[in-house]
Protein backbone atom coordinates (compact mmCIF):
# COMPACT_ATOMS: atom_id res chain seq x y z
CA UNK A 1 0.00 0.00 0.00
CA UNK A 2 1.14 3.52 -0.66
CA UNK A 3 2.74 5.23 2.07
CA UNK A 4 1.55 9.04 2.18
CA UNK A 5 3.44 12.07 3.94
CA UNK A 6 2.19 13.35 7.35
CA UNK A 7 2.81 16.13 9.04
CA UNK A 8 3.61 16.82 12.60
CA UNK A 9 2.92 19.37 15.19
CA UNK A 10 4.84 19.11 18.75
CA UNK A 11 3.28 21.02 21.50
CA UNK A 12 5.74 20.01 24.75
CA UNK A 13 7.47 22.61 26.77
CA UNK A 14 10.25 20.65 27.19
CA UNK A 15 13.26 21.60 24.55
CA UNK A 16 15.57 19.09 24.94
CA UNK A 17 12.77 16.42 24.72
CA UNK A 18 11.60 17.94 21.40
CA UNK A 19 15.30 18.54 20.13
CA UNK A 20 15.09 14.70 20.69
CA UNK A 21 11.77 13.75 19.16
CA UNK A 22 12.73 15.81 16.37
CA UNK A 23 16.07 14.02 15.35
CA UNK A 24 14.14 10.51 16.03
CA UNK A 25 11.02 11.78 13.45
CA UNK A 26 13.68 12.68 10.66
CA UNK A 27 15.14 9.27 10.59
CA UNK A 28 11.85 8.43 8.96
CA UNK A 29 10.97 9.60 5.26
CA UNK A 30 7.08 10.56 5.10
CA UNK A 31 7.06 12.60 7.89
CA UNK A 32 7.53 16.17 8.22
CA UNK A 33 7.34 18.79 11.39
CA UNK A 34 5.40 21.95 10.37
CA UNK A 35 5.63 23.26 14.02
CA UNK A 36 6.79 22.85 17.40
CA UNK A 37 6.23 25.24 20.15
CA UNK A 38 6.66 25.10 24.05
CA UNK A 39 3.43 26.78 24.72
CA UNK A 40 0.36 25.67 25.19
CA UNK A 41 -1.31 28.84 23.45
CA UNK A 42 0.79 28.82 20.81
CA UNK A 43 0.02 25.40 20.38
CA UNK A 44 -3.22 25.90 19.88
CA UNK A 45 -2.90 28.90 17.35
CA UNK A 46 -0.60 26.37 15.59
CA UNK A 47 -3.36 23.35 15.45
CA UNK A 48 -5.75 25.87 13.74
CA UNK A 49 -3.01 27.28 11.50
CA UNK A 50 -1.60 24.28 10.06
CA UNK A 51 -3.85 20.94 10.64
CA UNK A 52 -1.46 19.19 11.11
CA UNK A 53 -2.24 14.93 10.49
CA UNK A 54 -0.98 14.27 13.75
CA UNK A 55 -0.19 16.00 17.12
CA UNK A 56 2.15 15.22 19.68
CA UNK A 57 0.58 17.05 22.82
CA UNK A 58 2.60 16.93 26.58
CA UNK A 59 0.00 16.74 29.43
CA UNK A 60 1.96 18.55 31.94
CA UNK A 61 2.83 22.38 30.29
CA UNK A 62 3.99 24.88 31.78
CA UNK A 63 0.70 27.63 30.79
CA UNK A 64 -1.80 25.80 30.30
CA UNK A 65 -2.80 21.73 30.68
CA UNK A 66 -2.16 19.65 27.70
CA UNK A 67 -5.66 18.06 28.84
CA UNK A 68 -7.09 21.89 28.29
CA UNK A 69 -6.01 22.13 25.03
CA UNK A 70 -6.95 18.52 23.88
CA UNK A 71 -10.71 19.43 25.25
CA UNK A 72 -10.56 22.59 23.28
CA UNK A 73 -9.06 21.52 20.06
CA UNK A 74 -11.80 18.72 20.07
CA UNK A 75 -14.58 21.34 20.91
CA UNK A 76 -13.09 23.48 17.53
CA UNK A 77 -12.95 20.09 15.86
CA UNK A 78 -9.58 20.22 14.59
CA UNK A 79 -9.01 16.86 12.64
CA UNK A 80 -5.77 16.53 13.60
CA UNK A 81 -4.93 12.94 15.31
CA UNK A 82 -4.23 13.81 18.85
CA UNK A 83 -1.93 11.43 20.87
CA UNK A 84 -0.81 12.66 24.33
CA UNK A 85 2.95 12.24 24.72
CA UNK A 86 3.70 12.38 28.46
CA UNK A 87 5.47 11.19 31.75
CA UNK A 88 1.70 10.43 33.08
CA UNK A 89 0.51 7.14 34.14
CA UNK A 90 -2.04 8.14 36.06
CA UNK A 91 -5.59 6.33 35.92
CA UNK A 92 -7.25 9.86 35.91
CA UNK A 93 -5.09 11.39 32.90
CA UNK A 94 -5.60 8.42 30.83
CA UNK A 95 -9.30 8.41 31.29
CA UNK A 96 -9.59 12.15 30.88
CA UNK A 97 -7.40 12.07 27.61
CA UNK A 98 -9.96 9.42 26.13
CA UNK A 99 -12.96 10.96 27.26
CA UNK A 100 -11.84 14.20 25.86
CA UNK A 101 -11.32 12.62 22.63
CA UNK A 102 -7.34 11.83 22.33
CA UNK A 103 -6.59 9.09 19.57
CA UNK A 104 -3.55 7.55 21.18
CA UNK A 105 -1.69 7.85 24.47
CA UNK A 106 2.15 7.29 24.75
CA UNK A 107 4.46 7.21 27.79
CA UNK A 108 8.03 9.30 27.34
CA UNK A 109 9.84 6.40 28.58
CA UNK A 110 9.33 3.98 26.22
CA UNK A 111 12.08 3.22 23.85
CA UNK A 112 13.22 4.99 20.45
CA UNK A 113 12.65 2.46 18.06
CA UNK A 114 8.98 1.87 19.84
CA UNK A 115 8.33 5.32 20.00
CA UNK A 116 8.98 5.45 15.29
CA UNK A 117 6.85 2.13 15.27
CA UNK A 118 3.81 3.73 17.29
CA UNK A 119 3.93 6.78 14.75
CA UNK A 120 4.01 4.77 11.29
CA UNK A 121 1.05 3.11 13.01
CA UNK A 122 -0.33 6.42 14.07
CA UNK A 123 0.00 7.22 10.45
CA UNK A 124 -1.83 4.86 9.42
CA UNK A 125 -5.08 5.63 11.41
CA UNK A 126 -4.41 2.91 13.95
CA UNK A 127 -5.20 2.74 17.94
CA UNK A 128 -1.80 3.62 19.96
CA UNK A 129 -1.65 3.36 23.75
CA UNK A 130 0.81 1.40 25.91
CA UNK A 131 -0.10 -2.46 27.17
CA UNK A 132 -0.81 -0.66 30.76
CA UNK A 133 -2.96 2.46 29.32
CA UNK A 134 -4.52 -0.44 27.18
CA UNK A 135 -5.79 -2.00 29.93
CA UNK A 136 -7.02 0.65 31.71
CA UNK A 137 -9.46 1.91 29.02
CA UNK A 138 -10.81 -1.56 28.49
CA UNK A 139 -11.79 -1.91 31.99
CA UNK A 140 -13.56 1.41 31.95
CA UNK A 141 -15.33 0.89 28.86
CA UNK A 142 -16.49 -2.27 29.78
CA UNK A 143 -17.79 -0.76 32.90
CA UNK A 144 -19.31 1.81 30.74
CA UNK A 145 -17.77 4.81 31.93
CA UNK A 146 -19.57 7.50 33.55
CA UNK A 147 -23.18 6.86 33.21
CA UNK A 148 -24.88 9.12 30.70
CA UNK A 149 -27.76 8.56 27.80
CA UNK A 150 -25.06 9.45 25.72
CA UNK A 151 -23.79 5.62 25.75
CA UNK A 152 -25.62 4.65 23.04
CA UNK A 153 -23.95 4.04 19.60
CA UNK A 154 -25.95 3.35 16.88
CA UNK A 155 -24.54 2.15 13.51
CA UNK A 156 -27.78 2.18 11.49
CA UNK A 157 -28.20 6.39 11.93
CA UNK A 158 -25.13 6.39 9.57
CA UNK A 159 -25.32 6.48 5.83
CA UNK A 160 -24.51 4.59 3.54
CA UNK A 161 -21.12 6.73 2.78
CA UNK A 162 -20.66 7.16 6.49
CA UNK A 163 -20.89 3.29 6.96
CA UNK A 164 -18.27 2.97 4.44
CA UNK A 165 -16.19 5.14 5.85
CA UNK A 166 -16.65 4.13 9.33
CA UNK A 167 -15.58 0.41 8.23
CA UNK A 168 -12.17 1.70 6.82
CA UNK A 169 -11.89 4.01 10.32
CA UNK A 170 -12.24 0.84 12.56
CA UNK A 171 -9.67 -1.00 10.14
CA UNK A 172 -7.34 1.77 11.01
CA UNK A 173 -7.14 3.54 7.71
CA UNK A 174 -5.84 7.50 7.82
CA UNK A 175 -7.99 10.37 6.59
CA UNK A 176 -6.03 10.51 2.91
CA UNK A 177 -5.73 7.09 2.83
CA UNK A 178 -9.91 7.10 3.04
CA UNK A 179 -9.71 9.53 0.60
CA UNK A 180 -7.78 7.20 -2.23
CA UNK A 181 -9.59 4.64 -1.43
CA UNK A 182 -13.05 5.81 -2.25
CA UNK A 183 -11.76 7.92 -4.70
CA UNK A 184 -13.41 10.80 -3.13
CA UNK A 185 -11.14 14.42 -0.97
CA UNK A 186 -9.81 14.32 1.99
CA UNK A 187 -11.98 17.29 2.86
CA UNK A 188 -15.01 15.26 2.15
CA UNK A 189 -13.64 12.28 4.61
CA UNK A 190 -13.51 14.81 7.40
CA UNK A 191 -16.84 16.22 7.28
CA UNK A 192 -17.99 12.51 6.88
CA UNK A 193 -16.18 11.91 10.12
CA UNK A 194 -17.60 14.89 12.15
CA UNK A 195 -20.64 14.00 11.86
CA UNK A 196 -19.94 10.00 12.40
CA UNK A 197 -18.31 11.20 15.47
CA UNK A 198 -21.62 13.01 16.32
CA UNK A 199 -24.18 10.70 15.48
CA UNK A 200 -22.43 7.74 17.34
CA UNK A 201 -21.78 9.83 20.17
CA UNK A 202 -17.89 9.26 19.89
CA UNK A 203 -15.12 11.66 20.57
CA UNK A 204 -12.67 10.17 18.78
CA UNK A 205 -11.32 6.89 16.64
CA UNK A 206 -9.61 5.56 19.80
CA UNK A 207 -12.73 5.40 21.44
CA UNK A 208 -14.45 4.20 18.62
CA UNK A 209 -12.42 1.30 17.79
CA UNK A 210 -12.24 0.05 20.90
CA UNK A 211 -15.86 -0.13 21.33
CA UNK A 212 -15.86 -1.55 17.77
CA UNK A 213 -13.47 -4.28 18.71
CA UNK A 214 -16.06 -5.16 21.87
CA UNK A 215 -19.10 -5.14 19.93
CA UNK A 216 -18.05 -6.95 16.31
CA UNK A 217 -19.12 -10.81 17.49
Amino acid sequence: MEQLNSSILLIDDHPMLRNGVKQLINTLSHFEIVGETGSGLEGVKLAEKLDPDIILLDINMSDVSGLEILRYLREQNISSRIIMFTVSDAKEDIIAALKMGADGYLLKDMEPEDFLKALKNISMGKVIMDDAISHIILNYMRQGGEPTTKQIHDVNLLTPRENEIFNLLVKGLSNKLIAKNLDIVESTVKVHIKSIFKKLNFKSRMEMTIWYLQNKE
